[in-house]
C-alpha cells in the first residue's frame, strides 16, 4: 500500500468518524472540585520540562561522539537504540512498583523527588569524556553510563506521568492539565536546538569540553526543577484497602521467595492486561508513528542543513538550525492552547486527525523550503511541523487518562503507572530506534564526514528523501490507527458516573 493510498484511506476513515462524532457529540462543564489551579499545572509542567530536557539533550548532543570524537555514526546510533531497550522491562516494572506503593507520601512522590536528583547527577558525569581513547573504550563507557542514566530516568518519569493521570477525573481538565504540560515540555525544545552551537562556543577547547559543561548545567537544573511536582503536589489516590484474603495472607508466615514470586506473577498479570486493552494500544501505535517519524528526522535534518543548505559549515548551519528549532518551539506554543481549544469544541480523536494533517503539509515543505540559495526559508515549515508533537502530547495524556477509567470499570484497579510506563516505553523506544536508524540511514546514504561539503549529488538527494519522506508517512499511518478510537466525551463521562456510584457504595459499606 503507498503512502497516496493510506492517506486517501485515512480520509476516508476521518470523515466518517467525525461525522459519526459530530452526531453523538454532547459537550459537559467542568465542575469546580475538578478543575486544577494554574499554579498546580505548573509545577506539574515542570516535570515536563525535566523530561523533555534530559531526552533532548541525550539526543542533541550524542552527535558530539561521531562530530568530536570520530566516532562511526552506526555504532553512534546503538548507543541511542541500546540503552532504550532495557525500559522494556525497567519501565512496566516501575509502573507497577509506583501503582502498589503505599507509603505516607503517596505512590508516585518520594519516586519522582529520589529520581530527579539521580537522573541529574548521572547524566552529568556521563558527559565527562577523556580524549585519547578507542571507538571500543567510547562505545562501553557510554553503553554502561547510559543504562544507569535511563534506570534514574525512569525512576524520575514513570511515577510523574502516573501522577498526571489521576490529577482530575473530568474529560476536559484533562486535556487542560495536558496543555499546560506540554507548554511546560516545549521550553526544553526551544533550549535544545542551540546545544550544538553552546558545545562549539570560543569559550570551550572544543566541542567534547563543551559537551562536559553542558551536561553539567543540565543536570543541576533538572534536579531544582524536577523535584517541585513531588513537594507541591498531592494525589487523588493511594493504595488500595487490602481486601480480606491478602490480610489473612499477610497473618500467615509467607518466606520472602514466595512474597517476590507473587509479586512477579501481579505484575505480569497487570503487564499482560495493560497489552490488551485496545484503545491503549490504537494510542501507543500512533505516538510511536509520529514521534518516531519526528525523531528519525530531528537530528537527520542537522545533516540536511549543514551539509546541503550551507554546504558543509558546521557553525553557520548550527546557528539556522538552532534558529528552526527555535521557531518551531515558539510555534508549538501556539499549537498548544490551538489544540486544547479545539479538543473541547470538535473532540479529542477529530482534533488530533486535524493537527497530523497540518503537520504533514510542514514536512512537505522541507523540500523546497531548504534551499541553498534562500536559506531563510527553512524556517517556514517548523510551525506546520509543529502541529505534530504540539497535539501529540497535548491530547495523548488526556485521552490515556480516560482510558484508565474505563479499565478501572472493566478490572476494579487504578493501574496509571502501568498504563503510562508502557505509553513512555513506547515513546522511548521509538526515540531508540530512531536514533539508531538514523546512524543507519545516514551511512546508507554514502554520507563521509571527510568529504565534507563535498558529498555526492546522490547523497544529497537520499538525505532530503529521507528527512522529508518518513515523517509523512509515519503521520498518515497514525491517523489511520487512532481512527477507530471509540472513547467519546459521552462515553468517558458515563464511565465516570458508573465509577463514582461504584466508588460510593463501596465507601458506604
Amino acid at each position: 500500500m503507498g503512502v497516496d493510498e493510506i492517506a486517501e484511506n485515512s480520509s476516508v476513515s476521518m470523515s466518517r468518524s467525525m461525522h459519526s462524532d459530530l452526531a453523538a457529540t454532547k459537550h459537559f462543564e467542568t465542575a469546580p472540585e475538578d478543575r486544577i489551579s494554574i499554579a498546580h499545572k505548573i509545577i506539574y509542567g515542570f516535570g515536563a520540562f525535566v523530561n523533555n530536557l534530559l531526552a533532548a539533550a541525550i539526543g542533541g548532543m550524542v552527535i558530539v561522539l561521531n562530530l568530536g570524537l570520530g566516532m562511526n555514526p552506526a555504532l553512534v546510533g546503538l548507543l541511542g537504540a541500546l540503552p532504550r531497550l532495557t525500559d522494556a522491562l525497567t519501565d512496566p516494572l516501575m509502573g507497577y512498583i509506583s501503582d502498589n506503593t503505599h507509603s505516607r507520601w503517596g505512590r508516585r512522590r518520594p519516586y519522582i523527588f529520589i529520581g530527579a536528583i539521580s537522573a541529574g547527577i548521572i547524566f552529568a558525569l556521563l558527559w565527562q569524556l577523556p580524549l585519547g581513547k578507542s571507538d571500543n573504550y567510547y562505545f562501553w563507557y557510554f553503553l554502561i553510563g547510559s543504562l544507569i542514566f535511563y534506570l534514574a530516568y525512569t525512576v524520575f518519569a514513570t511515577p510523574w506521568v502516573a501522577l498526571g493521570y489521576e490529577l482530575t477525573p473530568d474529560y476536559h481538565e484533562r486535556t487542560r492539565l495536558m496543555g499546560v504540560q506540554n507548554f511546560m515540555g516545549q521550553l526544553a525544545y526551544m533550549v535544545a536546538p542551540w546545544f550544538l552551537l553552546i558545545m562549539q562556543a570560543s569559550m570551550f577547547s572544543d566541542m567534547v569540553e563543551g559537551a562536559s559543561y553542558l551536561a553539567i548545567a543540565v543536570g543541576a537544573l533538572a534536579i531544582g526543577v524536577g523535584i517541585l511536582p513531588a513537594i507541591f503536589l498531592r494525589e487523588r489516590f493511594s493504595h488500595p484497602e487490602p481486601t480480606e484474603e491478602q490480610i489473612a495472607a499477610k497473618l500467615q508466615k509467607i518466606s520472602m521467595w514466595e512474597v517476590v514470586k507473587k509479586n512477579m506473577e501481579e505484575f505480569f498479570a497487570g503487564f499482560i492486561a495493560t497489552l490488551k486493552v485496545k484503545p491503549f494500544l490504537k494510542l501507543c501505535a500512533a505516538t510511536f508513528l509520529v514521534f518516531n517519524g519526528f525523531m528519525l528526522i530531528s537530528s537527520f535534518q542537522f545533516y540536511v542543513i549543514i551539509y546541503y543548505v550551507f554546504g558543509g559549515d558546521t557553525e553557520l548551519g548550527a546557528e539556522y538550525a538552532g534558529w528552526s528549532g527555535t521557531v518551531g518551539a515558539i510555534s508549538t506554543f501556539a499549537v498548544i492552547f490551538l489544540v486544547t481549544w479545539l479538543s473541547t469544541k470538535l473532540g479529542k480523536r477529530r482534533t488530533f486527525f486535524l493537527a497530523m494533517v497540518v503537520s504533514m503539509v510542514g514536512y512537505g515543505l522541507k523540500w523546497f523550503c531548504y534551499n541553498p540559495d534562500y536559506p531563510l526559508l527553512l524556517l517556514l515549515p517548523a510551525p506546520f511541523m509543529a502541529f505534530g508533537l504540539g497535539a501529540l502530547f497535548t491530547l495523548m495524556g488526556s485521552m490515556i487518562a480516560d482510558v484508565c477509567d474505563l479499565d478501572e470499570l472493566e478490572t476494579n484497579q487504578r493501574r496509571e503507572g502501568m498504563f503510562g510506563s508502557i505509553y513512555w516505553w513506547v515513546v522511548k523506544l521509538g526515540m531508540a530506534l530512531a536514533l539508531a536508524a538514523g546512524g543507519f540511514l545516514l551511512n546508507a546514504t554514502g554520507f563521509d564526514v571527510d568529504l565534507n561539503g563535498n558529498q555526492t549529488e546522490q547523497t544529497i538527494f537520499l538525505m532530503r528523501l529521507f528527512d522529508v519522506g518518513v515523517p509523512i508517512l509515519t503521520s498518515a499511518l497514525a491517523i489511520w490507527a487512532v481512527a477507530t478510537y471509540p472513547i467519546t466525551e459521552q462515553k468517558a463521562h458515563d464511565v465516570r458516573k458508573q465509577l463514582e456510584a461504584r466508588r460510593g457504595a463501596a465507601s458506604a459499606s
